[in-house]
């Protein structure tokens, strides 16, 4: 008999599965009935802690994770690093999406320096999670200009040595790279990077693969963290 979670995950036009992992059992069923509340969003399960959300991600194999931050028993943080780390053969792990109280959380920014897709305050409105959902579902890591980069750009900095890497990984990229780069961490889309740059969105696109490439990074908001580590995010 088939499993129809997996089968809803692996269908192009069928809904986005989503798994919730939150301690705050209020969270979760506020989160369900603002998610449940799409047509194009299927909430296939939930879990109060890091360590059961792990089990339940693994078992149901949903396309989106919701991974709160701070949990009893194991936080959101291991558990995404556990998720995102390869370890379940050829499967492709679950976009993560960590959820904070507060955008000056430390633990946002390494779970996104492991690859997490974004992340959302527990406080975004109804439409914009929905939106954030699909974003992420279809590749679109999470990159607030408003939110993400005054997060990055407060916890982001340290006297590790993370300046002087990430100016050496800069230094790599050709003229052109470089402004797309500054500009994805000022939190630019496609679209807004090829307007202000005078270029075409395929042509954005391009120089983003590239930039993933160089700088070694899983998605855009690594090349914006390795932007802002650079010290070059306030001009």
């Amino acid at each position: 008999m088939s499993d129809p979670v997996t089968t809803a995950t692996e269908a192009p036009d069928g809904p986005v599965t989503v798994v919730l992992v939150d301690d705050d059992a209020l969270v979760r069923a506020g989160l369900k009935m603002i998610l449940g509340g799409s047509p194009t969003i299927d909430v296939v399960g939930e879990a109060g802690d890091g360590a059961e959300g792990v089990v339940v991600v693994r078992r149901l194999r949903p396309a989106v994770v919701l991974m709160d931050i701070r949990m009893p028993r194991r936080d959101g943080l291991s558990a995404t690093r556990d998720l995102l780390s390869g370890t379940d053969g050829a499967l492709e792990p679950p976009k993560v999406i960590v959820l904070t109280t507060f955008d000056t959380d430390e633990l946002v920014v390494q779970a996104l320096r492991i690859g997490a897709s974004g992340f959302l305050l527990k406080d975004t409105p109804p439409h914009r999670l929905v939106e954030a959902v699909h974003a992420v579902a279809a590749g679109q890591p999470i990159l607030s200009p408003s939110v993400t980069a005054q997060l990055i750009a407060k916890v982001s900095r340290g006297d590790d040595g993370r300046t002087s890497v990430a100016r050496e990984r800069l230094s790599t990229l050709t003229d052109r790279e470089h402004e797309v780069a500054l500009a994805i961490g000022r939190g630019l889309s496609n679209a807004e990077i090829a307007a202000e740059l005078y270029m075409g969105v395929p042509t954005v696109k391009a120089h983003v693969s590239r930039l993933l490439t160089k700088l070694d990074a899983d998605n855009r908001v690594q090349i914006a963290l390795t932007v802002h580590d650079a010290g070059l995010d306030q001009g």
